[in-house]
């Protein structure tokens, strides 16, 4: 009878085991690749890649040209270069198998998610059910797109104006009736909803809400020719001009900020001038690259000049309107927590806001004229700066900047410069 005991009492350890077992396997089974993971949800990313294929991309897509430039803001022609770009640069891109062996996501899933985020500016995760990429996934896929775009297009369509451009720039001003005008300069201001409690006061905007300032300089077209993003919300725009690089720049045989850029000759109601100007508003300092609006007009010739400079000046307001009319994702409190992947988000959607204006550029104008070294004819001499840039000269740069006797000067012969137009 001990023994037909002790045999039972095998027999119901070994259940025991076996069922023990059989449950840690399949609390297992349950779990995801780690143990304290969700399992994966089985998101079909092959059929979605297919149904995008069929509304956008297939030779008779669901969706015409017009629906794919209102929803991902660009032509399709342009779209598809960044993805074969993006694909080649990065290997993440590339469709690529899983440890399964199915394939994963494709070159086209991942920009169009990354674009239609910028576009739209929703959460991460609202896009998952359009493009079956989870949200960890989606960030990840963004860092990418941002950090891939700024390596292949910052240089060339977010460039410091080179001789050409600064002929094409000149011209342009001196169609408009500005001679000497290079573009317009203001700043604006980005919520960021996550801004740490500690720096809340260092970030804290005109509104009450933290903010960051974003600075850029616009041509007539809308075009972006400079953006310096970062500054605290609490800085006004001269501490975001003393911070900025728009007087700086490389030191190179063809340097272009105003501080050492192609030397320039334009005339002015019968005076020469050899430095450039941005537009700007009245709490920007008197110095020969700005030229101001008038707040105390009294003169017929004054209040005229104010409403002109103002009028002009809004070519800068009217970019930011359409920078974020774009791309939401600007409109919206950023939800970021890194400020680098913020800065990032911002410089990416200028960059895109420039390739989308060199790509449908008007074609009464000649396009490579406006990319390319083609020089132009112009009534005004812009020659290349071939001078060692020295430290010297860069001071002596800086004086000729913040000399605030060519900027009375020259606001005096532009304001009889307008009047002259104006009559």
């Amino acid at each position: 009878r001990h023994e037909s005991s002790g045999d039972d009492d095998f027999v119901i350890a070994l259940i025991l085991r076996n069922m023990s077992a059989a449950s840690d396997h399949s609390r297992r089974w349950r779990q995801g690749s780690r143990r304290g993971k969700k399992p994966n949800i089985e998101r079909n990313r092959a059929q979605y890649d297919k149904l995008l294929m069929a509304d956008y991309f297939n030779p008779v897509p669901t969706y015409d040209a017009s629906h794919f430039r209102r929803r991902f803001r660009m032509r399709k022609s342009l779209f598809l270069q960044i993805a074969h770009d993006l694909a080649q640069h990065d290997p993440y891109f590339q469709q690529k198998p899983d440890v399964t062996g199915r394939n994963g996501f494709s070159s086209l899933q991942k920009v169009a998610a990354c674009v239609r985020y910028l576009a739209t500016g929703c959460s991460l995760d609202d896009l998952d059910d359009r493009y079956r990429i989870g949200e960890s996934t989606m960030r990840q896929a963004l860092r990418k797109f941002c950090d891939g775009v700024l390596a292949l297009y910052k240089d060339r369509h977010l460039r410091k104006p080179n001789t050409v451009d600064v002929q094409r720039l000149m011209r342009d001003g001196e169609r408009v009736g500005w001679p000497g005008m290079l573009g317009s300069l203001d700043c604006s201001h980005y919520t960021w909803k996550n801004c740490p409690k500690a720096w809340a006061g260092q970030f804290q905007g005109a509104k009450g809400r933290p903010t960051v300032v974003l600075e850029a300089v616009s041509d007539v077209h809308g075009r972006i020719w400079h953006a310096y993003f970062g500054m605290p919300g609490s800085n006004n725009d001269i501490n975001v001009l003393d911070s900025s690089d728009i007087f700086h720049g490389a030191i190179e045989e063809i340097e272009i900020s105003v501080g050492s850029c192609p030397r320039v000759q334009y005339s002015v109601n019968g005076n020469t001038y050899d430095m450039p100007y941005w537009l700007v508003d009245g709490i920007y300092p008197p110095y020969a690259a700005f030229v101001k609006t008038m707040p105390k007009a009294t003169s017929p010739r004054e209040k005229a000049f104010k409403k002109d400079q103002e009028s002009r000046r809004k070519d800068v307001e009217r970019m930011f309107g359409m920078l974020q009319a774009r791309w939401h994702v600007l409109t919206r409190p950023c939800e970021l927590w890194d400020r680098s992947a913020m800065h990032n988000v911002v410089i990416t959607c200028c960059v895109l806001h420039n390739m989308i204006i060199d790509d449908e550029m008007d074609d009464k104008m000649s396009t490579l004229e406006y990319l390319d070294d083609i020089v132009p004819t112009d009534p005004f001499v812009v020659t290349s700066n071939i001078d060692n840039v020295t430290l010297d000269s860069r001071i002596q740069s800086f004086a000729r900047i913040m000399d605030g006797s060519v900027h009375t000067k020259l606001m005096h012969d532009l304001v009889e410069h307008r009047w002259k137009l104006y009559k």
